[in-house]
């Protein structure tokens, strides 16, 4: 899979696509011609990269009852209220520009599986919602009593007919819904009531949830929607966990808009885990470094896995319960979003407003729901007091333009010594198995923190990635680290001194044992203590964008901006108007091409950026040929003037010429005419078809000139 750079994507596909319906013009009615935005398509990465930050509506459509059936008051029996606008629009200003919608469907099913269609018309009105705010939603299938099953992985079957049957009804309902509309295939599929539920799946039940997301990919990818071959799909590995043991397991397939669903309630200890083993209440007050190394492994597996092979990645859910610790939570998700904005990775809340939640593990909350929906509230008001500050930590860290989106898709390089030149730990090979009772350890190895500091530990395996496990001399102690890198081509997993050190709650040097434990299927072949790594920092992709500084100081908001550059003429840019809105980068697209002289003239209202705004940013993302000269003035609002006397019909890009390139400019601006406006001297240009008015019969019209069938002196068409 290779991502097309996200400037060259969209001239292309602004130009190219509508090129594509002009030349098939002879066999597609025109009226198709305008019913989608070919210009507005975009890559798995792009997509993405533009939904930036998400929240789930946890508990609410996913809610369930008591009963084998229920109709639309199943939405509040979890005791929250009815999703409505008021609540997307708080959403949308605080800075989320994603939404998901974890949806039960089961409960709303007749005997033939077919969907109650007032449940189905509910889940629209929510989407709804959502578009009205320009918003990417995600839709899926959630809390299914037929997903999450002991026999899971030998019910393929009965399950592969139920999910396509909803997914073929749902997909149906939406199909007239852009990309931002996206489908997630299934929520946490795992085998429920098992010793393995959230661990260690055997290989028929990963192979049913392949299975089932191969499938589901197919069954969209088949639809007559518009949007079938571009909708973003998700799909989740076993429980959607984000283990590197299980998330290797996953099968994505060939296909360049499928993304990878997991969910990283990460580091759980920090994030979920109210108590340990022994019943002891952990302490949530400091973010460690401990937490934060193992936030990072995780982290790290996910982009080594899949973000460095081009496969986009979802965080579908995260969180950090309010254990009335407001500061902690907001270093943990300053480095969360920070490394996963540096990874290209979007992450989605989960908030169930569980404000006072006698659940431990499930105190999830950040918005008021209920105020909000009442009315009651707005604005910050709407945010509880100790929760809307990790919000706005994670908004701060969005719109940091010194951490660059996807800036670190590819890891640095490490050169590890190798592993036979250390000193050996393991006297021959261990089977492990994690299925097995007592199977899923090597015994205990000796191993003392004299030997690891300033060292590392490398595992020589087969299988499944191992973690390693150190103790003290009496055998207690029991701490587990994660690789901090695998090389997945010779099967060697390395575990850094510094993150055992940062692991152990007490004086390194009780330091005495080690373990490597695996949780699926592993061969250890070898453990060895072996020196430090080197890492070499790899040379990112340069941005070519070009930057200009604009000051909105001195403009009256009647004004129109305009700005010039110099470049080849006929050449094609695009670009944009940015600015901050709060918290909140915002952009003003555009594209041009050069005229006769080489100008590019841009035009952009002043109505359309914010009043409190004073400063801004002039990007040109791509060009053809080199720019110079760039300008800007503000304009004020003139006196209609007639058009020029001059008139080239068929000019309605005014270069003073007629080309395919015109027919081009047409549809763009039948498509989008506030992003495409035509001057009007462009407009009176553009009507050639004898029919008053600019449309697409203009453009087939200028497209029969390029054929040959008319010449340029036969315009403007007589009326017929």
């Amino acid at each position: 899979m290779v991502n097309k750079t996200k400037t060259f994507r969209r001239f292309v596909s602004a130009s190219a696509a509508a090129v594509c319906l002009i030349s098939g013009m002879k066999l597609t009615p025109l009226s198709f011609m305008f019913t989608s935005d070919a210009a507005g398509t975009l890559t798995a990465f792009e997509i993405t990269e533009d939904m930036k930050i998400g929240w789930n509506i946890g508990n609410s459509m996913d809610a369930t009852t008591s009963s084998a059936t229920a109709g639309l008051e199943s939405e509040t029996a979890w005791g929250n209220p009815k999703t409505n606008q008021a609540l997307i629009d708080e959403l949308k200003a605080k800075g989320f520009n994603t939404v998901r919608i974890p949806t039960t469907w089961y409960q709303h099913l007749d005997e033939n599986n077919n969907i109650d269609p007032a449940w189905l018309a509910r889940v629209k009105e929510i989407v709804d919602y959502c578009f009205n705010n320009d918003m990417y939603v995600i839709l899926n299938v959630h809390h299914e009593n037929w997903v999450n099953r002991s026999d899971l992985g030998t019910a393929y079957d009965e399950m592969k007919t139920k999910l396509l049957k909803i997914w073929e009804q749902v997909s149906t309902e939406f199909a007239d819904y852009d990309q931002h509309l996206i489908f997630e295939c299934m929520n946490e599929p795992r085998a429920v009531g098992t010793t393995h539920e959230w661990w260690g799946p055997s290989q028929d039940e990963v192979d049913t949830i392949n299975k089932l997301n191969a499938d589901f990919v197919d069954l969209i990818r088949n639809g007559s929607s518009p949007y079938s071959k571009t909708r973003l799909l998700m799909i989740p590995g076993y429980c959607a966990s984000s283990d590197k043991t299980i998330i290797s397991r996953i099968v994505v397939p060939e296909d360049e808009y499928v993304a990878v669903s997991i969910h990283a309630y990460s580091p759980y200890a920090f994030t979920m885990q109210y108590e340990d083993d022994k019943g002891n209440i952990i302490d949530h007050s400091t973010y460690t470094e401990k937490y934060s190394n193992e936030l990072h492994g995780i982290l790290d597996n996910i982009r080594s896995t899949f973000i460095e092979k081009d496969i986009p990645v979802v965080i579908g859910e995260f969180s950090a319960s309010n254990y009335d610790n407001t500061e902690a939570r907001c270093e943990w998700a300053n480095d969360y979003i920070s490394t996963t904005k540096k990874y290209g990775i979007p992450c989605v809340l989960w908030d169930n407003d569980a404000r006072g939640n006698k659940d431990a593990s499930e105190r999830h909350d950040y918005i008021d729901r209920k105020a909000v929906v009442n009315g009651t509230a707005s604005g910050n008001d709407a945010w509880y007091p100790d929760s809307v500050q990790v919000v706005d930590t994670m908004m701060k860290v969005l719109a940091d333009d010194s951490i660059p989106w996807g800036g670190e898709k590819k890891a640095p390089e490490i050169k590890h010594e190798d592993i036979s030149k250390g000193v050996q730990l393991l006297d021959s090979p261990v089977s492990l198995d994690a299925s097995v009772e007592n199977g899923n350890c090597t015994p205990g190895l000796n191993a003392t923190w004299a030997q690891l500091e300033n060292n590392e530990v490398a595992v020589k395996y087969t299988g499944d990635a191992p973690v390693i496990a150190v103790c003290d001399g009496n055998w207690k102690g029991w701490t587990e680290i994660n690789p901090y890198d695998v090389d997945e081509e010779n099967g060697i997993a390395y575990y850094a001194a510094d993150h055992i050190k940062a692991a152990w709650s007490s004086d390194v040097s009780e330091i005495e044992h080690l373990f490597a434990r695996t949780n699926g299927n592993t061969t250890v072949e070898a453990v060895a203590i072996i020196g430090a790594s080197e890492i070499e920092v790899p040379t990112q992709e340069e941005d070519k964008t070009i930057k200009y500084d604009l000051s909105f100081s001195d403009a009256s908001r009647d004004d129109t901006l305009v700005l010039t550059f110099k470049t080849t003429a006929g050449s094609n840019a695009n670009g944009c108007v940015g600015f901050m809105n709060g918290a909140d980068w915002e952009n003003i697209e555009w594209e041009a091409a050069a005229d006769s002289t080489g100008t590019v003239t841009i035009e952009v209202p002043m109505s359309k950026i914010p009043e409190t705004v004073e400063n801004g940013q002039a990007q040109i993302w791509w060009c053809d040929n080199e720019v110079s000269d760039f300008n800007y003035v503000f304009k004020g609002n003139q006196p209609e003037v007639d058009p020029p006397t001059g008139i080239v019909y068929g000019d309605a890009n005014e270069d003073g010429k007629v080309s395919i390139s015109d027919a081009v400019r047409i549809l763009q601006y039948m498509a989008n005419s506030s992003k495409y406006d035509l001057t009007e001297h462009g407009k009176a240009q553009a009507d050639i078809d004898g029919v008053a008015g600019v449309s697409g019969k203009d453009a087939a019209v200028i497209q029969m000139v390029d054929a040959g069938v008319y010449s340029a002196s036969d315009l403007p068409l007589k009326a017929e």
